[in-house]
């Protein structure tokens, strides 16, 4: 989701509400660029809000903006009798509203643990890293009898690589140097809606 389906990311503008966006971001940007490990990344950016309130996530879930070609997207993905998913190392409160946005079929992300609608500073288990979002893609393909050759993937970040290795297409949208020096297929100039090129999507008659 953050910097692939919205033009940000998400808990970073979180913080920059609370005053906390340098702090969180510095982890944020290691993070993505594969430089720490992203559950003990986010475990600490998660553990700086404690005592905050939730409200914030929902500001931002309001306020955040969709990147170029997320709706072509999506309505090309739908009409063609795609099965879509969200997977994203953010949280409910964003990502559930993003996806309702959009019309994904599915959605996976993180939970944030909350006491009065407030921060423990505390993630519920499991985390969406790496490898689980790997594993969602291996199992939501079984459960459509699809093979992972018939998937597409689409990320931006370390944290996504290897999702798009698994899938039979793994696309990279204007990627972080890791993640682009690793896959073959690259958005870099263009907008969302080019992965439905990529596909074979993006002509009448293409299904």
């Amino acid at each position: 989701m953050d910097m692939t389906i919205v033009d940000a990311e998400t808990l970073d503008e979180v913080a920059a509400k609370l005053g906390l966006g340098d702090e969180i971001a510095t982890i944020t940007a290691r993070a993505m660029h594969g430089e720490i490990d992203f559950d003990a990344a986010l475990r600490a950016r998660i553990a700086i809000l404690a005592g905050r309130p939730e409200q914030v996530f929902l500001d931002v879930a309001r306020q955040v903006r969709l990147n170029p070609g997320a709706h072509q997207l999506l309505d090309g993905a739908r009409a063609a009798g795609l099965h879509t998913i969200l997977i994203s190392g953010g949280f409910a409160q964003v990502a559930e509203a993003v996806a309702a946005q959009l019309g994904f079929d599915e959605v996976h992300c993180n939970h944030l643990e909350l006491e009065a609608r407030t921060l423990t500073g505390r993630v519920r288990e499991p985390i969406v890293n790496a490898d689980l979002k790997r594993q969602v893609l291996q199992h939501s393909a079984r459960a459509c009898g699809l093979g992972l050759e018939d998937c597409c993937a689409i990320g931006d970040g370390a944290n996504d690589l290897p999702m798009l290795s698994a899938a039979g297409l793994g696309i990279a949208y204007h990627a972080k140097p890791v993640l682009h020096a690793a896959t073959s297929c690259h958005i870099d100039a263009t907008d969302l809606s080019s992965a439905l090129h990529f596909m074979g999507l993006d002509s009448p008659g293409s299904i």
